[in-house]
Order: structure tokens, then sequence, then C-alpha cells
């Protein structure tokens, strides 16, 4: 079994208030599980929201006044 975090430990992990979390798991952005009443998130969910959002930087270089990617 997957290990399930709280909301509040969700925003900690995040880095966020407890606010975010809720607000990923009320627009259906984020997997979560409900056990009875409580909501619990799977890590993995939290691992793949954070590389969805990640963004590798890009090198770029001058040649001739323009920029060549």
């Amino acid at each position: 079994m997957e290990r399930l975090v709280s909301v509040a430990d969700a925003a900690t992990m995040l880095g966020t208030t407890t606010r975010f979390p809720r607000r990923l798991i009320s627009e259906r952005r984020i997997r979560f599980v409900r056990v009875g009443r409580h909501v619990r998130i799977p890590v993995s969910a939290l691992e793949e929201f954070v590389a969805d959002g990640t963004v590798e930087p890009i090198s770029i270089r001058w040649e001739g006044g323009k920029v060549v990617t």
C-alpha cells in the first residue's frame, strides 16, 4: 500500500499553506483518497504534481545580434 499523507503534511511537503492542497483537491488537479470523512493524498501524486510543473532551463546564445537556441 502506498503512503498517504494528510492535507497539512502535503502542504508542508510543498512548502505552502493548507489552502493550496485543498484547492488542488477541490479543482481535481491532484489525486486523492477519501478515508471515511478524511482526505489523504498519495505521496506519488505530490511527486507527479511537482514533476509536471517543473520547467527545465534552456540554453541560449547570441549570434549576430539574435538569440539562437
